[in-house]
């Protein structure tokens, strides 16, 4: 028995892993982060290393502290955690005002945790809170479709939503609140982590312009999955503006209503308006 043989830990690689052989991961792009259940910490707590010294995030999580979490390593690349997870990933815990971190297990060749932790962990408050605690995956990959439709639709969550969930039927059903949209802004510091938290309140997904997304779900398939599905609609859609640019044909607001419907799911108003 090893941590390699604990489920959240295969969980994680696995999800690495799938997200590099979807080419989403170039070189080190891409992050990812799980906030460990308590009874899963006792089921690492054997392999945890001595402590490192106390760091600090760059923000103030108060709504995670003395959490753990499991992240991957700044400048690993995706490709190789599943290699090396002792190497490309770590387990750090907060502290009890949620402004450090330190590491308990992993990076064995050095270095530290994601240079998106501000963003990831101010997201994992928001979605801590939102969602009554069972969101517990945050998911940051650079998905090539849905970075080329940020350079061609406005950057608004009401175009990017409606484009979104015409490509494919099962897309208001799979992520029936819509995406968020954040412009252009340099990664890996406060002011994108506040941005994207901001979203995130509404949304389970973001998207970064020129960059890629952000997405948040309660275990690592349905995270996966809605990235997937995401970015899935947004190749049709790269596709259908190159092939024509009109819709002949596409699904209507009343579409959307009626499976609104018969799924069971609530459908915001402000993306079911109608176009010119």
């Amino acid at each position: 028995m090893s941590i390699m043989d604990v489920t959240f830990v295969k969980g994680f690689v696995r999800l690495c892993n799938d997200g590099w052989l979807q080419g989403w991961h170039e070189r080190n792009g891409g992050n990812l982060s799980y906030r460990i259940k308590p009874e899963e910490v006792e089921e690492v707590r054997p392999y945890f290393n001595e402590p490192s010294e106390w760091k600090e995030i760059g923000t103030t999580v108060p709504g995670l502290a003395n959490e753990y979490f499991m992240v991957t390593g700044s400048g690993k690349y995706f490709r190789n955690v599943i290699l090396d997870p002792a190497d490309t990933s770590c387990i750090i815990e907060l502290d009890d005002k949620g402004e450090n971190y330190r590491v308990l297990w992993g990076l064995v060749n050095g270095g530290r945790p994601t240079s998106e932790l501000p963003s990831h962990l101010m997201n994992h408050e928001v979605k801590k809170a939102a969602s009554g605690g069972t969101h517990r995956v945050i998911y940051h990959a650079h998905t090539t479709n849905t970075i080329a439709l940020t350079f061609v639709l406005p950057l608004t969550d009401e175009v990017f939503t409606r484009e979104l969930w015409e490509m494919a039927t099962e897309c208001p059903v799979v992520f029936p609140s819509g995406v968020g949209v954040v412009g252009w802004m340099v990664p890996g510091g406060r002011d994108i982590a506040v941005a994207t938290s901001e979203l995130m309140k509404k949304y389970d997904v973001a998207v970064w312009a020129h960059h890629g997304m952000f997405a948040s779900g309660p275990d690592f398939d349905l995270t996966f999955g809605l990235m997937h599905t995401v970015e899935k609609s947004a190749e049709i859609l790269v596709k259908v503006m190159s092939m024509s640019p009109v819709k002949l044909q596409t699904i209507t607001p009343q579409n959307f209503r009626d499976l609104a419907e018969d799924f069971k799911v609530e459908l915001p108003e402000k993306f079911l308006y109608e176009k010119n």
